[in-house]
């Protein structure tokens, strides 16, 4: 059910040399590049991990940056778990739609505060 995991930095360079040789030892290399963040896995259908500087501009904490990301099979499973999410008093961090080339999400933080987003890809 996870998809990736990300951590928030305050400075991207110096996490992406950290996790890339870090991350080779286990046959990770990096999947994708968001601009102001990384993402590294061994292949798409495995989970990942991803560093990123906080999108809401605050500082990188325990937490701020973090997210949970949930990985399902369709946009029409995106839509309904993000719909859900919000009916049930979760609070919007996106809209589900495209971001990037064949990468389809939406964006939520929980009852308490937690991001999680809900993904496909293709």
């Amino acid at each position: 059910m996870i998809g990736y995991v990300t951590l928030g930095t305050h400075d991207l360079a110096r996490a992406a040399a950290f996790y890339d040789a870090l991350l080779e030892d286990i046959g990770a290399r990096r999947l994708m590049d968001l601009g102001r963040g990384l993402v590294w896995g061994v292949s798409w259908d495995k989970p990942s991990l991803g560093v990123v500087t906080p999108f809401d501009g605050n500082p990188a904490t325990v937490g701020n940056g973090v997210m949970v990301a949930l990985v399902v099979d369709s946009r029409d499973k995106v839509d309904r778990l993000y719909r859900k999410a919000l009916e049930l008093g979760a609070t919007d961090e996106g809209a589900a739609g495209p971001r990037g080339d064949g990468f389809y999400a939406g964006y939520f933080r929980d009852l308490d505060g937690n991001k999680l987003n809900v993904f496909c890809m293709g």
